[in-house]
């Protein structure tokens, strides 16, 4: 069952509380990518696009994947729209990294709490707020879906991950029950 955002008490991103789904990264300059991401579509509702070249072809974008994904091949794409409710979770086998072109906020949670029937209770995420500018990780293990607004605005999110994540899937054998869950290329997600 999809909940409203306002069921979630706000926290910052800087609050203690996050470190336990990632960590506000510093020292790369974004201030390309928050430009770049300036002509971007801003629909009603939530548009993703896991790769765009102009972002991927940004100094910034090169040294994320130089630097913190350790020379693994990146794509560089966004989330942007409108979205009051959580109605997913997914997760990935590697940290992502949010940047925030708005203000926005991220409702969240761990994989570790996920049922062994494989699921959640939504009672256990929390709603943090990345403010414009802040660069953060979440852990491969932090469940986590579309942002949402902050103060009934609209949000511009840049998403980085792994080459390939969130692409489509060739069809495979499904031996756990974990993988009814793989809905696309390094993605498991959970609809409520």
């Amino acid at each position: 069952m999809k909940r409203h955002m306002s069921e979630y008490v706000l926290q910052e991103v800087t609050a203690e509380t996050f470190k336990k789904y990632g960590k506000i990264i510093d020292g790369y300059d974004v201030a390309g990518l928050l430009e770049a991401m300036g002509d971007t579509p801003l629909p009603g509702d939530v548009i993703y696009e896991p790769s765009i070249k102009e972002l991927e072809n940004l100094d910034v974008s090169k040294k994320f994947e130089k630097n913190f994904y350790g020379g693994l091949p990146i794509q560089v794409g966004y989330c942007n729209g409108s979205n009051e409710y959580l109605t997913a979770l997914e997760y990935h086998r590697s940290s992502e990294i949010n940047v925030a072109v708005t203000d926005m906020v991220l409702l969240i949670g761990r994989q570790q709490d996920i049922k062994d029937d494989f699921t959640y209770d939504t009672d256990l995420v929390e709603a943090f707020l990345v403010r414009k500018g802040q660069v953060v990780e979440m852990y491969a293990t932090t469940l986590h879906y579309a942002p949402c607004n902050y103060e009934g605005e609209p949000f511009k999110c840049v998403v980085v991950l792994p080459k390939d994540t969130n692409t489509e899937l060739e069809a495979f054998e499904k031996i756990t029950l974990e993988d009814k869950y793989l809905t696309a290329k390094n993605k498991w997600l959970i609809e409520f």
